[in-house]
């Protein structure tokens, strides 16, 4: 009972109270699309035996106690108010299951859960679409982790077509810190005067970001109030992993300088498309990190072990980087969002101004409260065009309960941004999803935009003469 009681007890984390305030209210929808079609006859077997068991906040809800401290508190969990099988309108078309298929996640993506009951759900979408023959949409609260720690509780539940008994694999990061490592102290110190300089000044960027600077109104950033609460629309583009491969080996970059270059030529594309004095615009976007020093995601058990619990929870920090100008130049060149991209993340990176802005949340937090570091999150994101996040996936095919899953994507919605653009590998594809503002921007087009951008770098990328070097 004393150990029921610790759990009981435990209390909700800093970001846990700012992700679910008066503020905002944010949630991660992962996207599961099988290959077969779906029976759920052992749905509730599985969140019970499999699901609930990942982390006790999956089966508590958030009450204050005698101080007014927010807690997690447990309850009884009845998994078939949890598990949603929504029913269309039967016919024989993809296309209107397709219609279908997006009013209803418009529809999720800005209902609020109850509070009274744990903070998710899971939409079984039993009807096949031109991507899946089923589909199974996970809506996790913000407030139970971020999308690494949700991410890893997915995973948990899956297994490897080829070999059940064995872990997944993911995509391996390289670091530069082993030949940092073999420099004498004189000669880091030039670096280190410049991470901190770089530092003071992202830093004092990011308050003013906060507060005082805003981006200009433009077709991906409305200036409306409350877009929040209003509806959007998914999107997808898929590109092949190979392909983004040969683009960073012919230029010398990462796959995340190549993303990030096509994004913001994609951004800029549709922005000049819609108005043409709009690609010299001042815009922003906030790119989130995950600040963990850990690789890969941890299982159950190790998620469960006292060691590694820390993992859990929401690790997360961003970056504000300044998207570049379109050039009106005959000879630009499209490779150059890609190399912009490389120096602005290698220099925002240096910096430490990430650990600045945790510690400046942490003392708001510890002098005015949860509300009042919600509301500089909202506004930091309210006053930016966009903002991006980036999970990678596992390298192997994933079943669920004997459904195999040919595609997994994931978004999120909650704050006040018009545009959101998720990433996320899975075996040899990269999803790349657009959550964008239903009626003000023309989500076909700019999905048009993006897919352009990236077929325009691949060509120059194979055509450059530059070595990677230059």
């Amino acid at each position: 009972m004393d150990e029921f009681h610790e759990e009981v007890q435990e209390p909700v984390s800093p970001p846990g109270q700012y992700f679910n305030s008066s503020v905002i209210c944010s949630y991660v929808f992962g996207f599961l699309e099988m290959a077969i079609p779906i029976d759920d006859s052992k749905a509730r077997t599985l969140v019970r035996d499999v699901f609930l068991p990942i982390n006790p906040r999956f089966s508590s809800i958030m009450v204050r106690d005698e101080d007014g401290k927010r807690r997690w508190k447990r309850v009884q969990v009845k998994a078939e108010e949890h598990i949603k099988v929504p029913k269309f309108p039967e016919n024989n078309s993809s296309e209107l299951y397709d219609q279908y298929f997006d009013e209803y996640v418009t529809g999720i993506l800005t209902e609020r859960t109850p509070q009274n009951k744990p903070l998710w759900e899971i939409h079984i979408i039993k009807y096949p679409t031109s991507n899946a023959a089923g589909t199974i949409i996970f809506k996790l609260h913000h407030a139970l982790g971020d999308g690494y720690s949700l991410m890893g509780a997915l995973l948990s539940c899956l297994q490897r077509i080829d070999d059940p008994s064995l872990p997944l694999t993911f995509p391996s990061k390289t670091s530069s810190t082993i030949q940092s490592s073999k420099k004498n102290m004189f000669q880091k110190f030039p670096s280190v005067v410049s991470s901190f300089f770089s530092s003071m000044s992202d830093f004092g960027t990011s308050l003013l970001k906060t507060r005082m600077i805003v981006d200009d109104k433009t077709p991906v950033r409305s200036a409306y109030e409350g877009t929040e609460s209003m509806p959007f629309t998914l999107s997808n583009i898929s590109l092949s992993l190979d392909d983004v491969k040969a683009i960073k080996t012919k230029l010398g970059v990462t796959i995340n300088d190549v993303l990030t270059g096509m994004i913001f030529y994609g951004i800029r594309m549709y922005m000049q498309e819609m108005d043409y004095m709009a690609g010299k615009a001042n815009s922003t976007a906030v790119v989130m990190l995950n600040t963990r020093n850990v690789r890969g995601y941890r299982s159950v058990k190790e998620m469960q072990n006292s060691e590694v619990k820390g993992l859990w929870g929401n690790k997360i920090s961003f970056l504000q980087i300044s998207i570049p100008k379109l050039s009106q130049s005959k000879s630009f060149n499209p490779l150059e969002f890609v190399w912009n991209a490389r120096e602005l993340i290698k220099k925002k990176r240096r910096s430490f101004s990430v650990y600045l802005i945790g510690l400046f949340l942490d003392l708001e937090m510890k002098l005015r409260g949860p509300e009042a570091v919600a509301k500089i999150i909202y506004k930091t994101l309210g006053n930016s065009s966009v903002v991006v996040s980036n999970i990678f996936g596992p390298m192997e095919q994933m079943a669920l309960a004997n459904h195999p899953i040919s595609g997994l994507y994931f978004s999120m919605t909650g704050g006040p941004e018009n545009v959101d653009i998720t990433i996320m590998s899975y075996v040899k594809v990269l999803r790349i999803t657009l959550r964008t503002l239903k009626g003000f921007i023309d989500e076909q087009k700019f999905k048009f935009c993006m897919e352009k951008a990236f077929d325009v770098i691949f060509k120059a990328a194979m055509e450059n003469s530059q070595t990677p070097n230059n």
